[in-house]
């Protein structure tokens, strides 16, 4: 069964449920689920074990030998510093108020929160904000808050992981949430959406003008 050579995969490269699902975009329930045969691999979540940890796609399937094609590079996890607060007061911003990320990261002290969201045992988070769009639906849908954490340089990115990114777009700021995983062209991400109906895309890295890593997000349920 597919599902038990998820598990074999995760236990051979050492990490916990929250780590390997994580890297897949996905919640710890959902890859459980996975791992116990009551749900599918995705083809996405497939493309990110075979593209960043180098499993063999024919292994996955039907358990041909050998389980990597190389060694998985784990040098992402070793750089993690996810430690938990108890709890914090994590400001949440309007982008229309801000005139976008490049000035809300490049200063936020300047810019007064919509309001603060208290959350207990969360990792350390710069801000939140409310998300426009489906590209990541059903993970995200638009009106939900994501919580993140501003990366300084676009070299700290960790494959595969979920980020909010503004781009310039002909002048204009492109603001989105978006995976990022490794581009075969020099210069270049390839930014891949949650939503099947929008294709992968590639752009140069000096057009990202902004990037944090998404740590938590907020669904707002309506009751009618």
């Amino acid at each position: 069964m597919k599902g038990d050579r998820i598990k074999l995969l995760r236990k051979a490269i050492g990490l916990t449920q929250e780590q390997l699902a994580q890297k897949l975009g996905i919640g710890k329930a959902a890859l459980s689920m996975i791992e116990t045969g009551k749900a599918g691999l995705s083809s996405r979540n497939k493309n990110i074990l075979v593209q960043e940890l180098n499993v063999n796609p024919e292994w996955i399937d039907n358990g041909t030998e050998p389980m990597f094609n190389a060694e998985p590079d784990l040098t992402a996890y070793l750089h993690r510093t996810d430690n938990s607060l108890p709890m914090q007061s994590v400001p949440l911003y309007s982008i229309e108020g801000t005139a976008g990320l490049v000035p809300l990261f490049a200063d936020s002290s300047r810019t007064t929160p919509i309001n603060y969201i208290h959350i207990p045992n969360l990792p350390k988070c710069d801000g939140a904000i409310y998300i426009v769009g489906d590209s990541m639906y059903p993970l995200l849908k638009s009106g939900d808050i994501v919580l993140y954490k501003q990366l300084k340089d676009i070299n700290d990115i960790f494959w595969g992981d979920m980020y909010l990114l503004s781009i310039d777009l002909d002048g204009e700021e492109f603001i989105t949430v978006k995976y990022i995983q490794k581009s075969d062209r020099e210069g270049y991400v390839k930014l891949v959406s949650q939503n099947p109906h929008h294709a992968d895309k590639e752009v140069a890295v000096d057009r990202i003008r902004a990037i944090a890593l998404v740590k938590a997000s907020i669904r707002m349920n309506s009751i009618r």
